[in-house]
């Protein structure tokens, strides 16, 4: 099970009208801000990453206002893998899971996830938080992270394994979040 102490949440190219063209988009919007919300109360460090933002435009303002301090790492490479920055901040996380959402899950996600897998870190794709363009890219996406070694999780299910308990402050404000 992933413990919040050594795993890191990367949220992929959430970005301008692409976003908004995503397989069931209203769900992946209000799931990836649950999530965000959940990895900050968690203490979980957050990666923003950016596909050519000059191109595809920033982060989408209703993600992006959740996370003022998170400056985006900018990449013109699909997956996340072929930026040095963000190996950079993997390795300086000391993180040895992570947590992937976003888009789009066969093209960026995917590469990414089979990026951090040939490095040996355990990589989580959180299924109701990650989109394509259609539906059948999004399940072929998943299905070949899933092949290839990945694990498959909810929002819900990744946010009670990370706080194992019942009870306390924390436990309280995920309920809150997920209601």
């Amino acid at each position: 099970m992933l413990d919040k102490e050594d795993t890191i949440f990367v949220l992929v190219d959430v970005q301008g009208k692409l976003a908004r063209l995503m397989y069931q988009r209203d769900d992946l919007f209000s799931n990836l801000k649950i999530l965000i919300q959940a990895m900050q109360l968690l203490g979980v460090p957050i990666l923003m990453m950016e596909q050519t933002p000059h191109k595809l435009g920033p982060t989408i303002p209703e993600l992006k206002e959740l996370l003022p301090a998170v400056e985006p790492i900018r990449k013109n490479t699909f997956s996340c893998a072929g930026s040095p920055e963000f190996l950079d901040n993997l390795k300086l996380s000391g993180a040895t899971n992570v947590v992937l959402a976003g888009i789009e899950t066969h093209v960026c996600v995917y590469q990414t996830a089979i990026d951090l897998l040939t490095r040996g870190l355990g990589v989580h794709v959180v299924a109701d938080a990650v989109s394509s363009r259609t539906e059948s890219n999004r399940n072929l996406g998943l299905n070949r992270i899933l092949a290839e070694g990945g694990r498959l999780t909810s929002t819900e299910m990744l946010l009670f394994e990370m706080q194992r308990r019942a009870e306390g402050d924390e436990f309280r404000a995920l309920i809150k979040l997920v209601k």
